[in-house]
């Protein structure tokens, strides 16, 4: 089969890392599905990993791509939830497993005509969405889930920050937010992500660092040093920030004056559980939300789509659409 292989890792040049090649189909293990692979998401995970952050070298070569949708032997169309983890060594969280890992980690990714994954890991496909659509949903949109709802404990008539509203996380955070009934302030440098943030449900659209029209109960925070001040200072007393990325640096001054005083709290978000995952698509579904897609490419012009993720200026997600 025709797969994108993580074949060398490079900080200042990723992509010569990432090769298009033929390999062996996968091997069904007892427990695990073959999937017939329809789309696959490009995300941020998929260039760190060419660069060296966060992925051991011991992993390469490896299939890249966390995000799948596609159709299993017996024709089911189906999501991949991306965490493979064992709830009982999280404590019932599997993302508390200290031994989790996501597609492309450790196993084989979806970049690829087929993958295999656990039986646990494989849902239905919400019926309204197209496959390039569906595979925008299990890493970003569960990413958001949680931290929206279960770290976050969003309720109706909150108030709500995302910071950063061109990423694949805020904007699924923004839409997921808006449907549940909360007040969605956006932040971004771009007037073009400003604007999406606008289309997707937001109340106000702001350029990074402008004062917003009231504090909030909740900050999305993703991008890190650049935004921290600022997600700070517009909580409200016993607000809540929750972080699950910092793509612009991990150590800001962490103002803990501020975080005393108003009895701010900070709490950390990573991945999603499979009832979350679950949780997320019965939402979408039942709000027929749709995820905002930038550009589609074939798998043999994935070199594109990963260009693209590294420029920058995206708004929405870019799919890769397997032949």
């Amino acid at each position: 089969m025709r797969a994108a292989v993580a074949v060398s890792q490079n900080a200042n040049d990723p992509l010569a890392g990432l090769v298009l090649k033929d390999v062996p189909e996968p091997v069904v293990e007892p427990g695990w599905v073959k999937v017939r692979v329809k789309a696959s998401s490009v995300n941020m995970h998929d260039v760190w990993t060419l660069r060296c952050v966060g992925h051991d070298p011991k992993n390469i070569p490896i299939i890249l791509g966390c995000d799948v949708a596609g159709v299993t032997e017996d024709g089911r169309e189906v999501i991949i939830h991306p965490v493979i983890a064992d709830a009982d060594a999280g404590e019932g969280d599997e993302t508390l497993d200290p031994n989790r890992a996501l597609l492309s980690e450790q196993h084989d990714g979806g970049f690829a005509q087929y993958i295999v994954v656990p039986e646990r890991c494989v849902l239905d496909k919400p019926a309204s969405l197209s496959f390039e659509e569906a595979a925008c949903l299990p890493v970003a949109w569960s990413t958001a889930y949680r931290m929206l709802f279960t770290q976050g404990q969003l309720r109706e008539g909150h108030k709500v920050l995302v910071q950063g509203a061109g990423g694949g996380v805020a904007s699924a955070a923004i839409t997921l937010a808006n449907a549940a009934g909360a007040t969605v302030y956006a932040t971004s440098r771009s007037e073009a992500n400003r604007d999406l943030a606008l289309e997707l449900g937001a109340a106000g659209a702001f350029n990074t660092g402008d004062r917003l029209p009231e504090r909030v109960d909740l900050v999305i925070e993703t991008v890190g040093e650049a935004t921290w001040a600022h997600s700070l200072r517009c909580l409200k007393l016993g607000g809540a920030i929750v972080i699950a990325g910092a793509t612009s640096g991990t150590s800001p001054e962490a103002d803990l004056g501020r975080i005393f005083y108003q009895q701010l709290r900070v709490i950390g978000s990573t991945g999603s559980t499979r009832d979350e995952t679950a949780a997320m698509v019965d939402f979408v579904e039942r709000h027929q939300l749709r995820p905002v897609i930038d550009r589609v490419y074939p798998l043999d012009e994935i070199h594109l789509g990963f260009q693209a993720m590294i420029d920058g200026g995206l708004s929405g997600k870019v799919v890769i659409a397997i032949p």
